[in-house]
Protein backbone atom coordinates (compact mmCIF):
# COMPACT_ATOMS: atom_id res chain seq x y z
CA UNK A 1 0.00 0.00 0.00
CA UNK A 2 0.90 3.48 -0.35
CA UNK A 3 0.63 5.44 2.80
CA UNK A 4 0.98 9.21 3.52
CA UNK A 5 1.68 9.61 7.66
CA UNK A 6 1.32 13.03 9.25
CA UNK A 7 3.76 13.75 11.91
CA UNK A 8 6.26 11.07 10.75
CA UNK A 9 8.99 12.82 12.16
CA UNK A 10 7.81 12.78 15.80
CA UNK A 11 7.60 10.30 19.03
CA UNK A 12 5.20 7.94 17.59
CA UNK A 13 6.39 8.47 13.83
CA UNK A 14 9.71 8.05 14.10
CA UNK A 15 8.65 4.61 15.46
CA UNK A 16 5.92 3.68 13.20
CA UNK A 17 7.52 4.49 9.64
CA UNK A 18 10.32 1.73 10.05
CA UNK A 19 7.85 -0.87 11.10
CA UNK A 20 5.63 -0.35 7.85
CA UNK A 21 8.06 -0.18 5.23
CA UNK A 22 9.67 -3.41 7.19
CA UNK A 23 6.15 -5.09 6.42
CA UNK A 24 6.22 -3.33 2.76
CA UNK A 25 4.37 -0.28 2.37
CA UNK A 26 5.34 2.78 0.76
CA UNK A 27 5.62 5.11 2.93
CA UNK A 28 5.54 9.03 2.50
CA UNK A 29 5.70 11.22 5.49
CA UNK A 30 4.26 15.05 6.14
CA UNK A 31 5.73 17.38 8.86
CA UNK A 32 6.12 20.41 9.57
CA UNK A 33 9.23 19.95 11.22
CA UNK A 34 8.59 21.69 14.21
CA UNK A 35 10.46 18.49 16.79
CA UNK A 36 12.85 18.30 13.89
CA UNK A 37 15.32 19.27 16.29
CA UNK A 38 14.56 16.68 19.33
CA UNK A 39 17.03 14.02 18.35
CA UNK A 40 17.57 11.07 20.43
CA UNK A 41 20.95 8.93 19.23
CA UNK A 42 21.19 9.76 15.97
CA UNK A 43 17.65 10.59 15.07
CA UNK A 44 15.48 8.82 12.59
CA UNK A 45 16.27 7.60 9.55
CA UNK A 46 15.15 10.16 6.96
CA UNK A 47 12.23 8.97 4.24
CA UNK A 48 10.48 10.44 1.31
CA UNK A 49 8.05 13.09 2.63
CA UNK A 50 6.02 16.75 2.27
CA UNK A 51 7.31 19.80 4.64
CA UNK A 52 3.63 21.15 5.29
CA UNK A 53 1.61 22.28 8.05
CA UNK A 54 -1.45 19.99 7.98
CA UNK A 55 -3.46 22.80 8.06
CA UNK A 56 -2.43 23.35 4.30
CA UNK A 57 -3.07 20.04 2.97
CA UNK A 58 -4.68 20.04 -0.09
CA UNK A 59 -6.65 16.65 -1.72
CA UNK A 60 -4.44 17.31 -5.00
CA UNK A 61 -1.45 16.07 -2.60
CA UNK A 62 -3.25 12.80 -1.79
CA UNK A 63 -4.48 11.61 -4.99
CA UNK A 64 -2.69 8.32 -5.19
CA UNK A 65 -2.56 7.48 -1.51
CA UNK A 66 -4.53 3.98 0.05
CA UNK A 67 -4.56 5.08 3.43
CA UNK A 68 -3.70 7.89 5.50
CA UNK A 69 -2.25 7.64 8.98
CA UNK A 70 -2.61 10.69 10.90
CA UNK A 71 -0.59 11.34 14.22
CA UNK A 72 0.42 14.91 13.91
CA UNK A 73 -1.04 16.88 16.50
CA UNK A 74 0.03 19.03 19.32
CA UNK A 75 1.14 16.27 21.40
CA UNK A 76 0.21 16.55 25.34
CA UNK A 77 -2.20 18.67 28.04
CA UNK A 78 0.95 21.39 28.39
CA UNK A 79 1.36 22.05 25.10
CA UNK A 80 -2.32 22.35 24.16
CA UNK A 81 -3.02 24.25 27.30
CA UNK A 82 -0.32 26.73 26.08
CA UNK A 83 -2.77 27.90 23.47
CA UNK A 84 -6.08 26.87 23.32
CA UNK A 85 -7.28 28.02 20.69
CA UNK A 86 -4.17 26.74 18.35
CA UNK A 87 -4.73 23.43 20.14
CA UNK A 88 -8.27 23.04 18.43
CA UNK A 89 -7.63 24.77 15.28
CA UNK A 90 -4.28 21.98 14.77
CA UNK A 91 -5.81 18.78 16.45
CA UNK A 92 -9.82 19.37 15.66
CA UNK A 93 -10.29 21.47 12.93
CA UNK A 94 -7.17 20.53 10.30
CA UNK A 95 -7.76 16.73 11.71
CA UNK A 96 -11.57 16.95 9.58
CA UNK A 97 -10.21 19.15 6.77
CA UNK A 98 -7.27 16.91 6.74
CA UNK A 99 -9.56 14.07 6.46
CA UNK A 100 -12.27 15.37 4.15
CA UNK A 101 -9.30 16.01 1.48
CA UNK A 102 -8.52 12.23 1.57
CA UNK A 103 -11.75 11.38 1.53
CA UNK A 104 -11.93 13.93 -1.90
CA UNK A 105 -8.48 12.18 -2.89
CA UNK A 106 -10.23 8.66 -3.35
CA UNK A 107 -8.17 7.55 -0.20
CA UNK A 108 -9.75 4.31 1.36
CA UNK A 109 -8.65 4.53 4.91
CA UNK A 110 -8.10 7.34 7.74
CA UNK A 111 -6.39 6.22 10.62
CA UNK A 112 -6.76 9.09 13.41
CA UNK A 113 -4.46 8.84 15.92
CA UNK A 114 -6.89 9.34 18.92
CA UNK A 115 -6.45 9.00 22.58
CA UNK A 116 -7.58 7.56 25.67
CA UNK A 117 -7.19 11.25 27.71
CA UNK A 118 -10.71 11.60 26.13
CA UNK A 119 -11.99 9.70 28.87
CA UNK A 120 -10.50 12.31 31.40
CA UNK A 121 -11.78 11.39 34.94
CA UNK A 122 -13.43 7.92 35.47
CA UNK A 123 -13.75 5.66 38.69
CA UNK A 124 -12.03 2.32 39.83
CA UNK A 125 -13.62 0.09 36.66
CA UNK A 126 -12.43 -0.44 33.58
CA UNK A 127 -14.50 1.33 30.73
CA UNK A 128 -14.65 0.52 27.25
CA UNK A 129 -15.22 1.82 23.93
CA UNK A 130 -18.90 3.11 24.91
CA UNK A 131 -18.02 4.91 28.32
CA UNK A 132 -18.77 8.57 28.51
CA UNK A 133 -16.40 11.22 27.61
CA UNK A 134 -15.05 13.79 30.28
CA UNK A 135 -12.26 15.39 29.28
CA UNK A 136 -10.05 17.43 31.52
CA UNK A 137 -7.90 19.81 29.26
CA UNK A 138 -8.14 20.83 25.39
CA UNK A 139 -6.06 18.25 24.49
CA UNK A 140 -8.67 15.43 25.45
CA UNK A 141 -11.63 17.87 24.07
CA UNK A 142 -9.57 18.21 20.31
CA UNK A 143 -9.89 14.34 20.21
CA UNK A 144 -13.49 13.82 21.04
CA UNK A 145 -14.44 16.72 18.85
CA UNK A 146 -12.26 15.20 15.84
CA UNK A 147 -14.12 11.40 16.46
CA UNK A 148 -17.36 13.61 16.24
CA UNK A 149 -16.68 15.41 12.87
CA UNK A 150 -14.62 12.44 11.52
CA UNK A 151 -17.35 9.67 11.93
CA UNK A 152 -20.14 11.17 9.56
CA UNK A 153 -17.67 11.09 6.46
CA UNK A 154 -17.71 7.28 6.54
CA UNK A 155 -19.55 5.59 3.63
CA UNK A 156 -18.59 2.94 0.96
CA UNK A 157 -15.61 4.63 0.16
CA UNK A 158 -13.68 5.88 2.86
CA UNK A 159 -13.30 4.54 6.43
CA UNK A 160 -12.43 6.69 9.39
CA UNK A 161 -10.82 4.23 12.23
CA UNK A 162 -10.27 5.67 16.35
CA UNK A 163 -7.31 4.51 17.89
CA UNK A 164 -7.53 5.77 21.25
CA UNK A 165 -3.70 4.89 22.27
CA UNK A 166 -3.00 4.89 25.59
CA UNK A 167 -0.03 6.82 26.84
CA UNK A 168 2.87 5.82 25.64
CA UNK A 169 6.43 5.08 26.30
CA UNK A 170 9.64 3.97 25.02
CA UNK A 171 12.92 4.76 23.31
CA UNK A 172 12.44 6.75 20.18
CA UNK A 173 14.41 8.70 17.58
CA UNK A 174 12.19 11.95 18.51
CA UNK A 175 12.36 11.12 22.50
CA UNK A 176 9.67 12.62 24.73
CA UNK A 177 10.64 13.35 28.32
CA UNK A 178 7.53 14.83 29.58
CA UNK A 179 5.61 11.44 28.87
CA UNK A 180 5.21 9.68 32.65
CA UNK A 181 7.18 6.50 31.94
CA UNK A 182 10.13 7.96 30.15
CA UNK A 183 9.92 11.14 32.57
CA UNK A 184 10.28 8.84 36.15
CA UNK A 185 13.01 7.14 34.27
CA UNK A 186 14.93 9.51 33.12
CA UNK A 187 14.83 11.35 36.25
CA UNK A 188 15.85 8.52 38.11
CA UNK A 189 18.66 7.51 35.78
CA UNK A 190 20.43 11.55 35.99
CA UNK A 191 19.43 12.21 39.62
CA UNK A 192 18.91 8.95 41.61
CA UNK A 193 15.24 10.41 42.41
CA UNK A 194 12.25 8.94 41.07
CA UNK A 195 10.52 11.96 41.42
CA UNK A 196 6.65 11.63 41.28
CA UNK A 197 4.67 15.26 41.21
CA UNK A 198 1.60 14.22 41.80
CA UNK A 199 0.41 12.01 44.88
CA UNK A 200 0.81 9.03 42.31
CA UNK A 201 -2.84 7.47 42.95
CA UNK A 202 -4.42 8.35 39.63
CA UNK A 203 -4.23 5.40 37.32
CA UNK A 204 -3.36 5.32 33.40
CA UNK A 205 -3.31 2.82 31.06
CA UNK A 206 0.48 2.16 29.34
CA UNK A 207 1.35 1.16 26.13
CA UNK A 208 5.30 1.02 24.55
CA UNK A 209 5.04 3.44 21.28
CA UNK A 210 6.68 0.67 19.29
CA UNK A 211 3.17 -1.72 19.94
CA UNK A 212 1.20 1.59 18.76
CA UNK A 213 3.09 1.50 15.50
CA UNK A 214 1.93 -2.17 15.29
CA UNK A 215 -1.56 -1.62 16.20
CA UNK A 216 -1.76 1.02 13.72
CA UNK A 217 -0.27 -1.67 10.87
CA UNK A 218 -2.94 -4.27 11.97
CA UNK A 219 -5.38 -1.75 11.21
CA UNK A 220 -4.10 -0.58 7.73
CA UNK A 221 -4.10 -4.28 6.60
CA UNK A 222 -7.04 -5.47 8.52
CA UNK A 223 -10.62 -5.65 6.09
CA UNK A 224 -13.12 -3.17 5.76
CA UNK A 225 -15.45 -4.56 7.93
CA UNK A 226 -13.38 -5.01 10.99
CA UNK A 227 -12.35 -1.81 11.20
CA UNK A 228 -14.49 0.65 9.40
CA UNK A 229 -15.92 4.34 11.23
CA UNK A 230 -14.72 2.07 14.90
CA UNK A 231 -12.71 3.05 17.83
CA UNK A 232 -10.29 0.59 19.52
CA UNK A 233 -8.36 1.06 23.12
CA UNK A 234 -4.78 0.61 22.08
CA UNK A 235 -2.91 -1.19 24.75
CA UNK A 236 -3.37 -4.01 26.63
CA UNK A 237 -5.94 -4.49 29.35
CA UNK A 238 -3.64 -5.70 32.05
CA UNK A 239 -0.64 -2.92 31.47
CA UNK A 240 -2.78 -0.04 33.51
CA UNK A 241 -0.97 1.42 36.45
CA UNK A 242 -1.35 3.94 39.13
CA UNK A 243 1.78 6.14 38.81
CA UNK A 244 2.80 5.38 41.98
CA UNK A 245 3.37 1.80 41.13
CA UNK A 246 5.37 2.91 37.96
CA UNK A 247 8.05 4.76 40.52
CA UNK A 248 8.13 2.14 41.90
CA UNK A 249 9.30 -0.05 39.27
CA UNK A 250 11.59 2.41 38.11
CA UNK A 251 13.19 2.39 41.27
CA UNK A 252 13.40 -1.37 40.93
CA UNK A 253 15.08 -1.36 37.94
CA UNK A 254 17.19 2.08 37.70
CA UNK A 255 19.83 0.88 40.45
CA UNK A 256 20.26 2.99 43.59
CA UNK A 257 17.54 5.12 42.66
CA UNK A 258 14.89 6.13 45.14
CA UNK A 259 11.21 7.08 45.26
CA UNK A 260 10.41 10.79 46.04
CA UNK A 261 7.36 13.10 45.69
CA UNK A 262 7.21 16.86 45.21
CA UNK A 263 6.46 19.32 48.11
CA UNK A 264 3.65 20.74 46.05
CA UNK A 265 2.24 16.93 44.89
CA UNK A 266 -1.45 16.75 44.54
CA UNK A 267 -3.60 14.40 43.17
CA UNK A 268 -4.39 14.34 39.42
CA UNK A 269 -7.79 14.44 38.61
CA UNK A 270 -6.63 12.47 35.40
CA UNK A 271 -7.63 9.36 36.45
CA UNK A 272 -8.92 6.08 34.23
CA UNK A 273 -8.67 2.67 33.73
CA UNK A 274 -9.40 1.06 30.27
CA UNK A 275 -9.93 -2.48 28.71
CA UNK A 276 -8.52 -3.41 25.48
CA UNK A 277 -10.31 -6.10 25.65
CA UNK A 278 -12.25 -5.36 21.87
CA UNK A 279 -8.99 -4.61 20.41
CA UNK A 280 -6.68 -7.64 21.52
CA UNK A 281 -9.65 -10.30 20.68
CA UNK A 282 -10.01 -8.31 17.16
CA UNK A 283 -5.96 -8.32 16.43
CA UNK A 284 -4.22 -11.06 18.67
CA UNK A 285 -1.21 -10.73 16.13
CA UNK A 286 -0.93 -7.22 17.16
CA UNK A 287 -1.07 -7.74 21.13
CA UNK A 288 0.94 -5.51 22.92
CA UNK A 289 4.15 -7.61 23.45
CA UNK A 290 5.72 -5.22 25.82
CA UNK A 291 5.15 -4.35 29.79
CA UNK A 292 5.89 -1.53 31.46
CA UNK A 293 8.82 -2.98 33.25
CA UNK A 294 10.69 -4.17 30.03
CA UNK A 295 10.10 -0.70 29.09
CA UNK A 296 11.72 0.73 31.99
CA UNK A 297 14.65 -1.54 31.61
CA UNK A 298 14.87 -0.85 27.79
CA UNK A 299 14.93 3.51 28.30
CA UNK A 300 17.50 2.69 31.27
CA UNK A 301 19.65 1.06 29.05
CA UNK A 302 19.69 3.44 26.45
CA UNK A 303 20.04 6.46 28.48
CA UNK A 304 23.28 4.71 29.71
CA UNK A 305 24.31 3.64 25.83
CA UNK A 306 23.87 7.95 24.91
CA UNK A 307 24.82 9.20 28.40
CA UNK A 308 21.47 11.01 29.34
CA UNK A 309 21.91 14.41 31.48
CA UNK A 310 19.46 16.00 33.65
CA UNK A 311 20.12 19.03 31.44
CA UNK A 312 18.88 17.13 28.71
CA UNK A 313 16.05 15.72 30.09
CA UNK A 314 14.90 18.86 31.32
CA UNK A 315 15.68 21.12 28.47
CA UNK A 316 14.05 21.90 25.05
CA UNK A 317 15.14 18.81 23.44
CA UNK A 318 12.81 16.25 25.09
CA UNK A 319 10.16 18.32 26.87
CA UNK A 320 7.88 19.22 24.07
CA UNK A 321 6.46 22.68 26.00
CA UNK A 322 9.97 23.78 26.45
CA UNK A 323 11.38 23.63 22.83
CA UNK A 324 7.63 25.03 21.38
CA UNK A 325 8.49 28.12 23.91
CA UNK A 326 12.46 27.98 22.84
CA UNK A 327 11.06 28.28 19.62
CA UNK A 328 9.03 31.47 20.47
CA UNK A 329 11.94 33.05 22.69
CA UNK A 330 14.32 32.58 19.50
CA UNK A 331 11.19 34.39 16.88
CA UNK A 332 11.15 31.54 14.76
CA UNK A 333 7.26 31.04 15.65
CA UNK A 334 4.20 32.76 14.72
CA UNK A 335 1.38 32.82 18.33
CA UNK A 336 -0.65 30.14 15.68
CA UNK A 337 2.39 27.88 15.89
CA UNK A 338 3.24 28.46 12.19
CA UNK A 339 6.84 28.94 11.52
CA UNK A 340 7.88 32.35 10.66
CA UNK A 341 10.52 33.71 7.08
CA UNK A 342 9.22 30.51 5.60
CA UNK A 343 10.07 27.21 8.00
CA UNK A 344 12.32 25.43 10.15
CA UNK A 345 15.81 26.11 10.20
CA UNK A 346 15.40 29.06 8.36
Amino acid sequence: MKVLVTGHDGYIGAVLTPVFQAAGHEVIGLDSGLFGECAFGGGPDPIPSIESDIRDVTSEQLVGYDAVVHLAALSNDPVGDLNPEATMEINHRATVSLARAAKDAGVERFLFSSSCSLYGAQGEDYIGESASFNPLTPYGESKILSERDLAPLADDDFSPVFLRNATAYGVSPRLRGDVAVNNLTGFAFTTGKVFLKSDGSSWRPLVHVEDVARAFLAMVEARRDQVHGQAFNIGATEENYQIRDVAKLVSEVVPGSEVTMSDEAVNDPRSYRVTCAKFEEAFPDARPRWTVRKGIEELYEAFQRHGLKLEDLEGDRFMRIRHIKQLFAEGRLRDDLRWKAGGPGR
